[in-house]
């Protein structure tokens, strides 16, 4: 019996997904003095539920350089992380989540100050897939986590990324860098053939749950500051670096810039003190998916969480260390992280894994003025379908720009 359009368009879907799949923040959780999570999840800013009818990417993920930027044998002097193309103009946040409204059966996360928090998103097989996207670095990028409780609904890229620094003394001085955390956190996985994935799931055998199904999701771990003020959303800014580097792709000679971010709000609900300590530390069920990482939560425990900015000069910009590609489809060395207070990769280098090679990468963005440097930097498992929807202020009720026919990536 011949098979019908519509099937065979089911079936080349099915075949290309890992290869178009992107990567977004999708839950946020609470992690305990212990290392588990606790308490109920959050989600970004207008969230889509991967369950949800007519879901696709496109829904939630936001990429940089946008469309319609000069195409990339255009660029001048590539470099191997770069922020190339990236206009003055173009916004931090997808356009459906510049304002802190909430879908509904996605609330926000509730945290207090100095609360670990794990940001979950999938890997998408760009971790355990890596000769899928030839030349990209063998930690799949770098991702930087920023926090302010002055966010703007028309923040741009080129005046967040690079510019705030950890102690919140760079560019307008209306945030901070939290964390600078290679993409693979060396546990993650999707299930696949590939030998990276078949590693890790006799390693990180867990239980599957209704959002991921047998994937582990991949996670950053984050300390909310000391000072967030109580009844004010804290809100947090997600970018993943993930370039391809020059000469590796013969169809990409000079590289590739390509950014992704997700934006999304805490709620933060009193101290420490007055919260139910006994049951933030009470150790949960559910094993490595329920788990934070081991060598970030030891780091977040042994400094305490970034205080307020102070009137001290900006701190120099980090150097970026940046490993070669591996040419096998073992796991290589995360590169070294971007920031002071990012947390080292937990993962063994391989006996096979080149030497890391550091590039130091400053480049003047077309926003800045040519005298303040800007270093460039280079999966989440859904809440229960029983979870009850979460009703939005009345005055957070989405403005029309939201209100979309089409996606809008």
């Amino acid at each position: 019996m011949p098979c019908s359009l519509a099937n065979a368009l089911a079936v080349l879907a099915l075949l290309t997904t890992p290869a178009i799949a992107h990567s977004w923040v999708e839950q946020m959780m609470v992690i305990n003095p212990s290392g588990h999570f606790t308490g109920q999840p959050g989600y970004p800013r207008n969230n889509t539920m991967r369950t949800a009818p007519g879901f696709t990417d496109l829904l939630m993920v936001h990429i940089l350089p946008g469309q319609g930027q000069p195409s990339i044998e255009q660029r001048q002097a590539p470099s191997p992380n770069d922020i190339q193309n990236v206009q003055p103009t173009d916004p931090m946040c997808k356009k459906t989540q510049q304002s802190q409204f909430q879908s509904a059966g996605s609330p926000r996360l509730k945290a207090a100050p100095g609360d670990m928090v794990a940001l979950l998103y999938e890997e998408n097989g760009h971790v355990t897939l890596p000769n899928n996207q030839p030349g990209k670095p063998p930690n799949r990028g770098n991702v930087s986590i920023y926090g302010t409780t002055q966010p703007k609904d028309d923040d741009t890229f080129l005046n967040i990324f690079g510019v705030w620094n950890a102690d919140g003394t760079g560019g307008d001085k209306r945030g901070k860098l939290l964390a600078t955390q290679p993409f693979d956190d060396t546990q993650c996985y999707q299930v696949n053939g590939g030998p990276i994935s078949a590693s890790r799931q006799k390693e990180f055998p867990h239980q599957a749950t209704q959002g991921s199904g047998t994937d582990l999701p991949c996670q950053n771990d984050i300390k909310i500051p000391t000072d967030a003020p109580s009844g004010k959303p804290y809100t947090l800014y997600w970018v993943w670096d993930w370039p391809t580097l020059p000469n590796v792709d013969p169809g990409l000679p000079k590289g590739k810039a390509e950014i992704y971010t997700t934006c999304m709000d805490v709620d933060i609900t009193g101290t420490k003190a007055t919260r139910d300590l006994e049951d933030r530390q009470a150790p949960s069920s559910g094993g490595v998916s329920n788990m934070a990482i081991p060598a970030y939560v030891k780091q977040l425990n042994a400094a305490p969480a970034a205080a307020a900015p102070s009137s001290a000069p900006a701190a120099t910009p980090a150097k970026l260390a940046v490993a070669p590609v591996a040419s096998s489809p073992v796991a290589a060395s995360p590169a070294a992280p971007a920031a002071s207070s990012a947390p080292p990769a937990p993962a063994p280098v391989a006996s096979n894994a080149p030497s890391v090679v550091t590039v130091t990468v400053t480049a003047t963005p077309a926003a800045q003025p040519a005298s303040q440097p800007t270093t460039m930097v280079t999966k989440a498992a859904p809440a229960p379908a029983s979870q009850a929807a979460a009703q939005p202020p009345a005055n957070s009720m989405p403005p029309s720009s939201l209100q979309i026919a089409a996606p809008v990536v």
